[in-house]
C-alpha cells in the first residue's frame, strides 16, 4: 500500500500543473474511483478540511494518504500505517516540486520570454480550468445526492433536498443578491445545523 501512495502521489506532483485545484481533482477521482482507497463521504470530509486551512493541498493530501494506508495496514498498526502513508504523501508530494526549481531557475527569464511556452502554458490553463469544473461537478453529485451509480450518474431518488435548499440558497446570496462569501458560509452552516438540528 505504501509503494501504491508513493507512486500516486509522486506522479501528481510531477505532472500536474496549475496549483492545488488541478492537484485535488485529479486526486479525488483517483483516489475513490480508481483505487478506492476512501469513500465519496471521507474525500468530501478530507477536502472541505483542508479548504478550513491556508494550505489546502497538503492537508488533502495528507488526508489520503493517512486514511489510505491506514485503511490498509498490512502488518503494522492501523495508526502506525496512517502516519506512515500521511509523511510519506508529504514527501513525494513536495520533494518534485523542489526538484523543479532548482532545475528550471537559471532559466526562469528566458522561459518567460518563449512564445512557444507561453502558447503551451495557455494551454494547460484551459485544461486546469476543466480540471476545477470536473471537480465542482464531483462534489455537486455527492453532496447533492447520497447515491450516485457506478457510472458517475446520480440516482434522482436519493437527492438531499436539505443539500439542496442550502447550495440554492449560497447561490442565490452569491450571484443575485452579490452577498460576501463569509455571510454565505455563516449563514449556509447555521442552515446546515438547523436541518440536522430537526
Amino acid at each position: 500500500m505504501l509503494w501504491q501512495i508513493g507512486l500516486f502521489f509522486s506522479r501528481i506532483a510531477v505532472v500536474t500543473f496549475g496549483g492545488a485545484c488541478a492537484v485535488l481533482a485529479d486526486m479525488t477521482q483517483e483516489a475513490v474511483g480508481g483505487f478506492g482507497w476512501l469513500s465519496p463521504g471521507e474525500m468530501a470530509d478530507g477536502l472541505f478540511l483542508a479548504e478550513t486551512t491556508p494550505g489546502p493541498l497538503i492537508m488533502a493530501t495528507q488526508f489520503a494518504g493517512f486514511i489510505a494506508a491506514g485503511s490498509h495496514p498490512g502488518s503494522l498498526s492501523s495508526h502506525a500505517a496512517g502516519l506512515l502513508g500521511a509523511g510519506l504523501t508529504t514527501w513525494v508530494t513536495f520533494a518534485p516540486c523542489f526538484l523543479w526549481i532548482f532545475a528550471c531557475a537559471p532559466w526562469m527569464e528566458r522561459l518567460e520570454r518563449a512564445e512557444r511556452l507561453q502558447g503551451a502554458l495557455a494551454a494547460i490553463t484551459a485544461a486546469i480550468g476543466g480540471l476545477i469544473a470536473n471537480l465542482a461537478l464531483w462534489f455537486a453529485l455527492h453532496v447533492l445526492f447520497r447515491s450516485v451509480s457506478v457510472a458517475g450518474l446520480p440516482v434522482l431518488s436519493s437527492l438531499d433536498w436539505r443539500a439542496t435548499v442550502i447550495a440554492a440558497g449560497a447561490a442565490l446570496l452569491l450571484f443575485p443578491l452579490k452577498c460576501g462569501i463569509m455571510p454565505t458560509l455563516a449563514l449556509s452552516a447555521a442552515a446546515g445545523l438547523a436541518f440536522s438540528a430537526f
